[in-house]
């Protein structure tokens, strides 16, 4: 029913729905009952695609794109025999490589005729080999698309396993990959997966989806359902759109991760920080042409693509990390830093004492790196910080912003949800965006949402500064 509700609005009304749900990453179902849910009224006022400013009409961007599609092995396979049609109708070319398990859900003749051309399945095949088919599909796209895209998918390609046609075309490819995820709700949420996720966005895979709702299995439900074709065209557009702003010839700093203040040879004191926000972040400035130097704390994740990474583990190590990468362009603080270290440092490990169960910790103040360099003379033109808040989030914020002489607080709230999960470690955010002229609440969504939408907003900063000064 809901799928009828949406064929039957306006146009407008549904690209708008259609533009916005490639956006945050669900389907447009999913995007109306939000919007049903905070709007005081049935309005939809255009949303822009965070990934890049789109501008054209859908049949330029995508006419002439050479659009590699990978078919899985997921019952969703029938919804890309649709998604190969929608890409077409745009003006794209599309090739098809279709997987051995996807064979067993739908066939290469079918695929093949919609696409209007020969499918691929074969790494070894004669004839198509012969010239190193593999190669020749990796390089002569715009593109590739992998959907459905399986768990066992997304393991092969964290893995890097080339053993088939579609791992090793994946393995060959410098073209942007978009990956529509589909499986059961139960495989979704294991730690493997959500692990290769987390690899694979690190290393520059874009995701569109899962969705929630019923699976095809009887009585389940949950999210893991492929994106509404419509929904993967939209990021497929976002993601060729040549970029109206981009951040080419901007040097940006990020702090990521936790920091580590040692008590002794063997303990330290550190918070939850995953990393994962301003990793993502990191990796989104640079996709969109900025030089980016990321100062991280440890974690357990992978330097992002195209990043100078430089490694700290204390507050102060990574306050004289930031003031050597200076001048900047633009500083954006995520990292959770420690505000307090422990005055001295014990040379051997503190025992237990017999005669008492209690211990005495003089502790003195760390840098503030957010507020050193937002008052600093060497202040980049644009200082963002984040505030992580269990409560009086926004109120906290607008302090800070004051304080700590920041343009922007990225302000959050990481106390622990009703089913025990938090912000920090987790793959979702929900944030407020607060400046001196007033507060901008966004949607919660993905970490990586968040990020790409940032570094949209920060492109849009400093093209605003151009034409001011033009």
């Amino acid at each position: 029913m809901a799928s009828i509700t949406i064929r039957n609005l306006d146009p407008a009304v549904k690209e708008s729905l259609r533009i916005s749900a490639a956006a945050n990453g669900h389907s447009m179902e999913e995007e109306a009952r939000q919007r049903l849910a905070s709007a005081s009224s049935f309005a939809f006022p255009p949303v822009a695609v965070p990934v890049q400013a789109v501008s054209l009409p859908a049949a330029q961007i995508l006419g002439g794109k050479r659009i590699l599609l990978i078919i899985g092995g997921s019952i969703a396979a029938y919804k890309a025999l649709d998604l190969i049609r929608r890409l077409r109708e745009r003006g794209a070319q599309v090739r098809v490589i279709m997987t051995q398990a996807a064979q067993a859900f739908i066939t290469p003749l079918v695929a093949g005729a919609l696409a209007d051309g020969r499918v691929f399945t074969d790494l070894f095949s004669c004839t198509g080999e012969q010239d190193t088919g593999h190669i020749r599909l990796a390089r002569e796209t715009d593109m590739i698309v992998i959907a459905p895209c399986s768990a066992d998918r997304l393991a092969k390609m964290a893995a890097g396993f080339g053993s088939d046609l579609a791992g090793a075309v994946l393995l060959a490819t410098r073209a942007p990959v978009l990956a529509a995820p589909a499986m059961n709700p139960a495989m979704w949420t294991h730690p493997a997966t959500q692990h290769n996720i987390g690899r694979l966005a690190q290393n520059g895979i874009h995701f569109i989806g899962p969705e929630s709702g019923e699976m095809a299995e009887n009585n389940e439900a949950g999210k893991g359902r492929m994106s509404e074709p419509l929904t993967i065209v939209a990021a497929v557009e976002a993601l060729l759109a040549k970029p109206c702003d981009s951040l080419d010839g901007k040097h940006i700093i990020v702090t990521s991760g936790p920091t580590r203040e040692p008590l002794d040879p063997v303990r330290y004191l550190t918070n939850h920080s995953s990393g994962k926000q301003g990793h993502a972040i990191a990796a989104a400035l640079a996709r969109l042409g900025a030089d980016v130097t990321l100062v991280s704390g440890p974690v357990a994740l992978a330097d992002p693509v195209g990043v100078s990474v430089i490694h700290i583990e204390t507050a102060q190590q990574m306050y004289n990390a930031v003031a050597t990468a200076l001048p900047a362009d633009a500083a954006v603080f995520v990292a959770a830093v420690a505000d307090w270290r422990p005055d001295t440092v014990a040379v051997q490990k503190i025992k237990k004492q017999v005669d008492s169960r209690t211990i005495v910790l003089n502790m003195v103040e760390n840098p503030d790196i957010l507020a050193e360099i937002g008052h600093s003379v060497r202040r980049p033109k644009l200082v963002v910080g984040f505030a992580a808040e269990t409560s009086d989030v926004v109120e906290n914020a607008k302090a800070k912003i004051v304080r700590k002489g920041a343009d922007w607080i990225v302000a959050n709230d990481i106390s622990s949800r009703t089913d025990g999960s938090g912000v920090m470690g987790g793959d979702r955010n929900h944030v407020k965006i607060i400046n001196h002229n007033g507060i901008e609440p966004w949607p919660e969504m993905s970490k990586i949402s968040v990020a790409e939408k940032l570094a949209q907003r920060i492109a849009d900063f400093f093209k605003q500064q151009a034409k001011q000064k033009s």
